[in-house]
């Protein structure tokens, strides 16, 4: 995003913030392209077989994060790091309601296109890195954070450091010991790992 484009998006983000109503009509369509880019990177970490298409997570996580009472944004960087997370929240709703047994949770997909079967549940793999993440915040909130931003948001090291008032090698360090820690906690324990035994 140029120069000029980030100081419209901003000054929107600012009005919005003071409630101006009309501010949040004006801001969609600056950041409606980039809102797109992290909803279809979100997309593609899902497993297939999905019906949420990207568009429609773009427009429900908008209107979360712009009705939000206190957005708490100090700018675009915070924007869309809120945006990402309004996006994971839809996101888990979607897995936890197609994990209940009124939507047939527990079963396993069969594709009779090419006969391939799913080992494990999506809506299950979602709901088990939601469950960890939730484990990572309560355990360090700053490496949460820092997930949350470089995963969910896309931003670089450089951006995620300037947003939380760290250095670049701090993220770095905080963001190999987040991604093994979750690794080690989305393992299951029979997977050939060590045990604590």
């Amino acid at each position: 995003m140029g120069g000029q484009a980030t100081e419209s998006v901003t000054r929107a983000l600012r009005a919005v913030v003071r409630g101006d109503e009309r501010a949040a009509a004006e801001l969609l369509p600056l950041v409606y392209e980039e809102l797109r880019k992290l909803a279809r990177s979100w997309m593609a970490k899902l497993p297939p077989g999905q019906t949420l298409q990207a568009t429609a997570l773009v427009h429900e996580a908008y209107l979360r994060v712009v009705r939000s009472e206190d957005p708490g944004w100090e700018g675009r960087r915070h924007f869309f790091a809120a945006a990402a997370r309004a996006m994971r929240e839809i996101l888990i709703e979607r897995a936890r309601k197609k994990a209940s047994p009124k939507r047939g949770g527990g079963r396993k997909r069969v594709d009779l296109g090419d006969l391939a079967v799913a080992i494990e549940a999506p809506a299950q793999d979602m709901l088990a890195l939601d469950e960890a993440l939730v484990r990572l915040e309560r355990e360090d909130s700053r490496r949460h954070q820092i997930v949350m931003l470089r995963f969910f948001a896309g931003l670089s090291l450089a951006e995620t450091a300037e947003v939380l008032g760290v250095s670049v090698p701090t993220v770095e360090r905080d963001w190999r010991y987040a991604r093994a820690w979750l690794h080690k906690e989305l393992t299951p324990a029979d997977s050939g790992g060590t045990s604590d035994d």
